[in-house]
């Protein structure tokens, strides 16, 4: 809900651009959100593409997760490996 909110899309809008019936577009996207229905792997690919955003984006559990996962997807493959390798090199601190 917050990545398309923060598009500025309307969840039928966002329903009718993944090819969904304009009649049903908006309650499909409602029960996805909500979490009554969850969406087959190809529609929820779709929806991240639509999103701009990876699909890891919707199995975050914080919002501060969700943007590094959408801020790495953006680096190209050396930054990435250069910023696990920075990651790997911090020390674990139980007191954080």
């Amino acid at each position: 809900m917050e990545a398309r909110t923060l598009k500025g899309i309307s969840q039928k809008k966002l329903g009718i651009q993944l090819g969904m019936e304009p009649g049903s577009a908006s309650g499909r996207m409602n029960h996805y959100e909500k979490g009554r229905h969850t969406p087959d792997y190809p529609t929820l690919k779709r929806i991240a593409a639509e999103l701009d955003v990876p699909v890891a984006y919707f199995f975050c559990e914080s919002r501060i997760i969700a943007e590094l996962v959408c801020r790495i997807e953006k680096l190209s493959e050396k930054e990435q490996k250069a910023l696990l390798g920075q990651i790997k090199c911090i020390k674990e601190d139980p007191s954080a």
